[in-house]
């Protein structure tokens, strides 16, 4: 080597070791990306000019937390783990067991030569739903009837602090679509077939993650230790599929597909929302996983989206059928049309090893990676983790706090809707007197809270019975509510037998669907479930009856209609049957209006507001209304 060149290199060396030097002095000793007092983008540039290609990919994979050992999160350098559904520390897990459990994996994080965090997600679509003893909120079925959006906010903040509770700063909320079809098994997740009401909901957003300052319009924000990362879910166009099928295809013109399916989306990013998470469902018979067009193109060119893009639960593998025929394509599509973070969940390897091979044959640009990691980096920065990675029980007495439930109980309240009150020519029914003889309460979702809960409660599907978590049954609250001389008999399926003997007053019918969530839920015939029509026959026909209709969707009811005398949708009311009882003796007015379209027959399906052909059983906007009893 010449004199020169030596001399280019001990320069080159100098200047290397200055910068690096700069770098420290600037920040007391730490790195740049260390120092929050640094501006966001200074500490995202200096982050990634440290990092190797195997760090930055390992941020752009979210493993279950089942397989997020310490070993595995240090050598693959994991950038987020997750809860699928019913996936727990332990059954019942205290707060404490949650907030252990996360740090293990947290500090497994911290300990990588850069001490990136990992980010925490899980599934908290009406109250933190996985957890034993939180707050079960109604379902957004039910929460689209009371077009409230200051209640969505305050479910919001009740929400968050429940999640942090736990340790948890990442939530997969809310779910913004428009279901256009009450067959699909994921209809209840969906605030309203009418995008308007859906944009109000979104006042949700601030609710969990803060207020955005206004100056930040549109910039993805977390205010703090008390909020979280909301996740605006699932784009796009996925209630719109054919037939409501789950996961299928969406058949749709672009005044269609921007007009009904995307607005949500428009509010969401404006009010700060810090990820987006990708549809199963393809659009015109593109899978959404791999639509570059919608998801780069629209979402983050057009909209400005800053945040990142997660994909769904092993979302990218449905982009080829059957799941997983081709990977290598999968891997390559997915990223290509700008998923930044993929939920792999259990294939980490697999994938890692698929990415690397198609960066080095230049499939994949590093600009692509560049890109989804500097957005992952920024919500991780915008959160403060790095500041304070680990979680303690500072609100560990928030879940399923006495102030969150009793706003359960008004969210439960403001959600029923009241289709029938009387036959012709009959007073009505409701408001029932509290001080009476005998009350017969029947049907198989009157003392079932799992039932009242539905779907993604406790497990992804929904359980049967009472001692899945801490609640309040319709029975219980009708027993709390009535008074102390009033007798209410409970029978599940009382024969007719049974019902004339009994010498009852009236009768409170409580029956519905039975719990169920995507691609288990998908329905072609939306009936109760038997014995529901058989214990509506044996009591309605006997004596004034309330039919409660416990479910994610509009059922078929007109055969039933003339021979009740008040017809009452409950939607899935959650942990807080008290609610329904409050608006039945009339400590509390019916107010809800329909959010959906109730159909007379399947066959009318799909039916929506607006239809040519618009023949309802009930409208929407329907919904009669009751003052609250005098004393």
């Amino acid at each position: 080597m010449g004199t020169l060149s030596k001399a280019l290199c001990l320069l080159l060396l100098f200047c290397t070791l200055a910068v690096a030097a700069a770098d420290v002095a600037d920040t007391g000793g730490a790195p740049k990306y260390k120092d929050p007092k640094q501006p966001l983008g200074a500490r995202i540039r200096d982050l990634m000019n440290r990092m190797t290609l195997q760090e930055k990919i390992g941020q752009m994979v979210q493993i279950e937390r089942t397989v997020a050992t310490p070993d595995v999160m240090k050598n693959y350098f994991i950038g987020s783990v997750l809860s699928g559904g019913g996936s727990v520390p332990a059954p019942k897990a205290t707060p404490e067991a949650w907030v252990n459990m996360v740090n293990e994996i947290q500090k497994a994080a911290l300990s990588t030569r850069l001490g990136i965090p990992m980010i925490y997600g899980i599934d908290a679509v009406h109250g933190h739903n996985n957890v034993y003893g939180a707050t079960i909120f109604p379902h957004n079925v039910g929460l689209g009837v009371t077009r409230d959006p200051m209640l969505l906010k305050r479910i919001g903040e009740a929400t968050a602090l429940e999640v942090r509770a736990t340790g948890i700063p990442y939530a997969f909320a809310p779910c913004i679509a428009v279901c256009r079809d009450p067959r699909w098994g994921r209809c209840y997740e969906s605030y309203s077939e009418d995008y308007r009401i859906v944009q109000e909901m979104t006042e949700i957003i601030p609710g969990l993650q803060g207020d955005l300052p206004t100056e930040r319009r549109g910039v993805p924000f977390v205010g703090g230790k008390s909020k979280v990362a909301a996740c605006a879910k699932h784009f796009v166009g996925d209630g719109g599929t054919v037939r409501g099928i789950d996961e299928n295809n969406t058949v749709i013109d672009s005044n269609g597909l921007f007009g009904i399916h995307m607005p949500g989306y428009y509010k969401a990013v404006n009010k700060g929302v810090a990820t987006v998470m990708v549809s199963y469902s393809a659009v015109n018979d593109l899978r959404m996983h791999a639509n570059k067009e919608l998801v780069t193109g629209f979402l983050k060119d057009k909209l400005k989206f800053r945040g990142f893009v997660i994909s769904d639960w092993q979302g990218i593998d449905r982009i080829t059928n059957p799941p997983h025929l081709n990977y290598s394509y999968s891997v390559y599509a997915g990223i290509s049309a700008g998923i930044d973070m993929i939920m792999v969940p259990y294939n980490y390897t697999e994938f890692i090893d698929k990415i690397n091979n198609q960066i080095n044959k230049n499939l994949i640009p590093m600009s692509r990676i560049d890109d989804a990691v500097k957005r992952i980096l920024r919500i991780k920065f915008t959160m403060g983790l790095f500041e304070e990675p680990l979680a303690d029980l500072t609100f560990a007495n928030q879940l399923g706090s006495k102030e969150h439930r009793e706003l359960a109980r008004e969210a439960v309240r403001k959600s029923l809707v009241l289709l029938k009150n009387g036959k012709k020519g009959d007073n009505p029914l409701l408001p029932l007197p509290k001080k009476t003889g005998k009350i017969l309460v029947a049907g198989t979702h009157a003392d079932n809270l799992g039932y009242q809960c539905g779907g993604w409660t406790i497990t992804w599907q929904g359980l049967d019975g009472n001692d899945l978590t801490i609640g309040t049954t319709i029975l219980a609250a009708v027993k709390n509510t009535v008074a102390p001389t009033t007798q209410v008999v409970y029978n599940q399926n009382p024969d007719a037998n049974f019902v004339k003997s009994g010498e009852f007053d009236y009768a409170i019918v409580v029956v519905g669907e039975p719990p169920y969530a995507e691609m288990y839920g998908d329905s072609t015939n939306l009936t109760i479930s038997e014995p529901g029509p058989s214990t509506i026959g044996n009591v309605c026909g006997s004596m004034k009856c309330v039919v409660v209709v416990v479910s994610g969707r509009p059922v078929v009811m007109e055969p039933y209609v003339s021979t009740i005398d008040a017809l009452v949708a409950a939607w899935l009311p959650g942990t807080e049957g008290q609610g329904v009882a409050d608006a039945l003796f009339g400590d509390y007015g019916f107010t809800g209006k329909l959010a959906r379209t109730w159909f007379k027959s399947v066959n009318q399906l799909p039916m929506n507001v607006g239809d040519q052909h618009y023949d309802p059983l009930y409208p929407f906007g329907f919904g009669l209304t009751t003052q609250p009893a005098k004393l």
